[in-house]
């Protein structure tokens, strides 16, 4: 099978790309600015909105992983250009240069909203008010819309292998007010792979799927865990539910997280 993957030199996807090599994929890499890539990868310069480099990158592929997205910045023009226009050029360019390849959509438990009374399902109706979590809850529209075969993969807190997420979090939790006792799902960079093997068997075809690991940790716990500190709470939690997904469909179709908690992930030596 023959891979195009977009975002590769991202957080996600430079972890990703050198799984999917592992497993004995020939990978493509669509890269901007000369980038590298790992070797026996190949990288196409460009972007998505680049025409001709679109149609180079996809001669020939079965398969497009769509990792790029836009999301920490205040510019929400850029936001909506690249995670929204950004899907529809990549859409046109495969029904016209690969009309039969797969296409798997990288997007977020964020399009769930905060009160939820459940952790957020597949099926719940969702209209999120941030640009990042709406461009990508747009896309899947759009990507839903097009005639091609397809799947979106909602990931939660991604974190593990070094990329600094949970380093990072303290400045996150302190920015939106999260609460101690807040619980989060995550998953470990491992089994974003382990997830994109079924979706590229065409096990989620035509579907959105949560997945996450299986046990949410409390924003405590995660700081901890990346070496910050939190200060403890006991007033009430306000949104026992935020950023908790539920992940019955994804497990129903074959998807069973290898670091099972990240708490695993800790006492193995994955963050």
């Amino acid at each position: 099978m023959t891979i195009l993957l977009t975002g590769a030199t991202g957080l996600v996807g430079e972890r990703l790309l050198p799984r999917l090599l592992a497993a004995g994929h020939d990978c493509r890499a669509l890269v901007r600015g000369g980038k590298t890539v790992p070797a026996g990868a190949e990288p196409v310069d460009g972007d998505l909105f680049d025409a001709a480099a679109l149609a180079s990158a996809l001669a020939g592929i079965s398969a497009v992983i769509h990792l790029a997205a836009v999301f920490r910045t205040p510019d929400e023009a850029l936001i909506w250009k690249s995670n929204l226009d950004g899907v529809r050029r990549l859409i046109s360019a495969v029904e016209s240069h690969a009309p039969k390849a797969r296409v798997i959509l990288a997007s977020t438990s964020n399009v769930y909203a905060k009160d939820q009374a459940r952790p957020g399902r597949e099926d719940d109706r969702v209209n999120p008010s941030q640009a990042y979590p709406a461009s990508k809850v747009a896309a899947e529209q759009a990507l839903r819309e097009s005639g091609l075969a397809w799947s979106v993969v909602r990931f939660p807190f991604v974190y593990g292998d070094g990329d600094g997420h949970l380093a990072a979090l303290p400045g996150h939790a302190a920015g939106a007010g999260w609460h101690p006792a807040m619980r989060m799902s995550t998953i470990q960079h491992r089994d974003i792979a382990t997830a994109m093997v079924l979706a590229l068997d065409g096990r989620f075809d035509g579907r959105v799927v949560n997945i996450a690991d299986d046990l949410p940790a409390s924003m405590l716990d995660l700081i901890a865990l990346g070496g910050g500190a939190m200060d403890a709470s006991a007033e009430p939690l306000a949104a026992p539910w935020a950023l908790q997904v539920d992940t019955a469909l994804a497990r129903r179709l074959g998807f069973a997280p290898t670091v099972r908690t990240v708490y695993q992930a800790a006492q193995d030596g994955f963050l």
